[in-house]
């Protein structure tokens, strides 16, 4: 594993661990943490994830660091919209919607989340040919502000 996966999984147990004491700007940019269902084995599985804001809707990428392959859980949101995020200690149910690149909305959200990311997102899109998904979660009860 490489230093930067050794840092993001210390992260993301910091994160859990602390039940978003420490964790939420640990890495110089807003991270939530999902909580999705696994379509196969129905356990929860949960990810820190870069996020941005859009109104009461939240963004992320599934960039997988730029992969070929899209990161699992994106195939668990596919199988089920129903998540659960966590920024730094508040937890709320949600929905989550996959935004396509041909999608009409894709491109303004697209450089939310790349503006917020420091550019990172467009130079994960350089590494893949795979089209990289924006996922908008949707909180049941959404936050002010």
């Amino acid at each position: 594993m490489s230093l930067t996966g050794s840092f993001l999984r210390l992260h993301q147990q910091l994160y859990v661990r602390t039940d978003g004491r420490v964790g939420h700007r640990m890495i110089g940019v807003p991270t939530l943490l999902l909580r999705t269902t696994g379509r196969r084995s129905g356990a929860t599985r949960t990810n820190a994830l870069v996020y941005a804001r859009d109104g009461e809707h939240y963004l992320l990428v599934a960039s997988n660091g730029g992969a070929d392959s899209p990161p699992a859980w994106l195939y668990n949101i596919r199988a089920s919209t129903k998540v659960e995020i966590q920024v730094a200690r508040e937890r709320l149910d949600g929905t989550a919607s996959v935004i396509e690149p041909g999608d009409p909305d894709y491109a303004r959200v697209w450089k939310l989340v790349n503006d917020n990311n420091h550019d990172r997102y467009t130079a994960y899109q350089t590494q893949t040919s795979r089209p990289i998904p924006v996922i908008a979660v949707t909180p049941v009860t959404p936050l002010a502000g």
